[in-house]
C-alpha cells in the first residue's frame, strides 16, 4: 500500500512486540509503534511511518517481493525476515555440520525463490573437521554457490564482494559464526558473539531477535536467531523433491506425475539416477528424510 503525503517511507531493522525500530531514508532509526492491523511485520519489511502527537507509528506496508518462513514452536507458519535477496547458509567445522538442515534451506529457499550462499566460516579451523571442507565441495559439485571465509581480511573482503549490494539472510545453527562473520563484515557495529558450549559443543544462543544491519558498501545484512532445527512441515511432499538441485533434470523421466522417489524404481526417474551414480545417497537420504517427517507431520 502507498502511505499518505505526511508519511515517510521506513525499512523495519528490527521488531519488538508491539514496536519495531525503523530506518529512514537518512539512515538513522527510531521505535516506532505498530498498527494492530500490522503485527505481522518482520525485519527487512518496507513500511511507511509517521510522527504525531504519542510519537512514532507504522502506518503502512509495502508488497513483499519474498520472505522466508518457517513453523513456529506450535506450527504455525511464520515469517522470519522479508525481502530478501540471499539466504546465507552458514556452517563450520564446529559445531558438527548437518548436512540435512543446510538440504532443509535449500528447500525453503527454492521455494521463496530465494538464491543461496552456502560458507564455510572458521576456515583457519578446518584441521580439526577436515569433513566440513568436503561437505562444502560436495555442494559446489552440484552447482551451489560457496565460500569459505575467516578472521583474515582478505576472507572477509571475499565475501563482502561475493554478497555485493543484496539483502542477506544469515542462517545456520547456533555457534557456526553467524555474528562473528557480521563483525568483521561491519566492524563499526558490535554484536555479542558466543562461544561454544564446552563438552557438547553446541552453541549458546546470543541473538534473539532478527536484525538488519546496513552495509556501506551497499546492501543490508538480516542476523537471524541461531536456529538449529528448521521444519518443513508445511511443505507439500511433492513439493520436496524439486528443491534438490541434481533432481530437477530427471523429474520428467517418472512414468507417474505424482511419483514419490521413493519406491517406483522401475519407473521413477530420480531413483534411475541414483543407482546410476548421478545422485548421491546422502543427498537421496536426506531427502527421504525429509520427506518423512513432512508426510508425518501433523500440521
Amino acid at each position: 500500500m502507498a502511505g499518505d503525503n505526511d508519511d515517510a517511507p521506513g525499512l523495519i531493522v528490527a521488531r519488538y512486540s508491539k514496536t519495531a525500530v525503523v530506518m529512514d531514508e537518512n539512515g538513522s532509526t527510531r521505535s516506532c509503534h505498530l498498527r494492530p492491523n500490522l503485527a505481522h511485520l518482520v525485519a527487512g519489511d518496507r513500511v511507511f511511518w509517521s510522527q504525531d502527537e504519542s510519537g512514532a507509528v507504522v502506518v503502512g506496508q509495502l508488497d513483499r517481493y519474498s520472505e522466508l518462513k518457517r513453523p513456529d514452536a506450535r506450527g504455525q507458519l511464520k515469517a522470519v525476515a522479508a525481502n530478501v535477496d540471499l539466504i546465507a547458509i552458514v556452517i563450520a567445522p564446529a559445531p558438527e555440520p548437518f548436512a540435512n538442515l543446510i538440504d532443509r534451506y535449500l528447500v525453503a529457499a527454492h521455494l521463496a525463490d530465494i538464491d543461496t550462499l552456502i560458507i564455510l566460516n572458521k576456515s583457519d579451523l578446518v584441521d580439526t573437521n577436515p569433513e566440513s571442507r568436503a561437505l562444502l565441495h560436495r555442494y559446489h559439485e552440484i552447482g551451489y554457490d560457496i565460500i569459505e571465509t575467516g578472521p583474515s581480511n582478505s576472507a572477509t573482503e571475499s565475501l563482502s564482494s561475493a554478497l555485493g549490494t543484496t539483502t542477506s539472510v544469515f542462517v545456520g545453527q547456533s555457534g557456526v559464526g553467524k555474528s562473528s562473520i557480521i563483525n568483521r563484515l561491519l566492524p563499526e557495529r558490535e554484536l555479542r558473539v558466543g562461544a561454544l558450549s564446552e563438552g557438547v559443543l553446541k552453541g549458546r544462543h546470543t541473538t534473539t531477535t532478527a536484525e538488519v544491519f546496513q552495509r556501506s558498501q551497499g546492501g543490508f545484512i538480516i542476523d537471524s536467531p541461531g536456529i538449529r532445527e528448521f521444519g518443513l512441515q508445511h511443505v507439500d511432499a511433492q513439493l520436496v523433491a524439486p528443491g534438490f538441485r541434481e533432481f530437477t533434470p530427471h523429474l520428467n523421466d517418472c512414468r507417474f506425475r505424482d511419483c514419490s522417489h521413493l519406491v517406483e524404481q522401475h519407473h521413477c526417474g530420480v531413483l534411475a539416477a541414483l543407482d546410476r551414480g548421478d545422485i548421491s545417497p546422502d543427498r537421496y537420504d536426506s531427502f527421504v528424510n525429509i520427506v518423512s517427517n513432512v508426510s508425518s507431520s501433523p500440521y
